[in-house]
């Protein structure tokens, strides 16, 4: 597993996502992985996911945030 580099964080990207409509809904939003990793820090990221009892899974190029913090069954 590789770590992401670090990088100055002010929070305001952190704040954007999590204010989104779709997250107070409980649903599910998407991030590009690169950009993500850049301007705010993967282990950041999954800091503040896990903090708040959601779930996060990188599928190709995008990181996937389920906004529930009910338990998950992957069908496939």
């Amino acid at each position: 597993m590789m770590l992401s580099p670090p990088t100055p964080f002010d929070g305001h990207h952190v704040a954007e996502l999590f204010s989104a409509k779709a997250v107070a809904r409980g649903c599910v939003v998407r991030w590009n992985r690169a950009w993500a990793d850049r301007e705010i820090g993967r282990d950041r990221l999954i800091a503040e996911v896990r903090s708040r009892g959601f779930h996060m899974i990188a599928c190709g190029p995008q990181y996937v945030i389920i906004c529930n913090r009910g338990g998950i069954d992957m069908i496939c």
